[in-house]
């Protein structure tokens, strides 16, 4: 098959501009095909029409498909999984289920403190993400990675804030300290990041920094391609 594919990565993508978030998944597959020069890697967006169809007639029979979420809820276990109309290729765990996530996170957390001068024991961390209204999987797994993360983590334990659900972020976030870091754990910088988040954490009155996604890290192509490789 002319240009086949043996490697999909699949995001959401933004419904409202699809392509720009088509491109930027495009750059990450690109990145993650470096890494894995034996492999045909491409990419689609759910939110792009006929995007995910016409990669998924691409992809080998053997293929293997890595979902770039966050958590294993609604649109991984029920939305993908239609959407592939059983193709059988096989799927592999979300990104927010990578245990190596947690380590990269910690890392991650470390650095942006002794940017700052502060002493992570002293930091506060406030993990912002979405959430879900279809039910408790997306926010379970965000507690999962929390605490995962809190024996790295030397400071307070994480304080959880969501976009769609209770505890709401403008919630979550008042009365933290200054030095507290809100970790955004967003696969990438989409409406709610660039929006939702920064909207909340004002109406909270958070004088804290808010970091980048944690799915935009420069370390994350080099994750995925390892859960790629096995």
């Amino acid at each position: 098959m002319p240009g086949c594919l043996d490697v999909l990565i699949v995001a959401h993508g933004q419904p409202s501009a699809p392509a720009p978030a088509e491109a930027a998944l495009a750059e990450l597959a690109a990145k993650v095909g470096h890494l894995l020069p034996a492999h045909r890697v491409g990419s689609a967006t759910l939110a792009a029409a006929g995007a995910l169809e016409a990669a998924l007639d691409r992809l080998g029979s053997d293929g293997v498909i890595y979902p770039f979420f966050m958590t294993d809820g609604w649109f991984v276990r029920q939305a993908l999984p239609k959407r592939l109309d059983g193709h059988p290729a096989q799927v592999l765990p979300p990104l927010g289920r990578d245990p190596a996530l947690v380590d990269l996170a910690a890392d991650y957390l470390a650095q942006e403190c002794a940017l700052r001068g502060w002493e992570p024991a002293a930091a506060a961390l406030l993990i912002a993400a979405h959430g879900s209204a279809h039910g408790p999987r997306a926010a379970a797994a965000t507690r999962d990675f929390g605490t995962a993360l809190t024996p790295l983590w030397p400071g307070r334990p994480p304080v959880y804030g969501f976009v769609e659900e209770a505890p709401f972020l403008a919630e979550a976030a008042r009365d933290l300290p200054n030095q507290t870091l809100c970790l955004p754990v967003f696969a990438a910088e989409g409406g709610h990041y660039r929006q939702d988040v920064p909207d909340a954490l004002e109406t909270a009155g958070f004088l804290g920094a808010l970091l980048p996604p944690l799915g935009q890290h420069p370390g994350v192509p080099a994750l995925i391609a390892a859960a790629i490789s096995g």
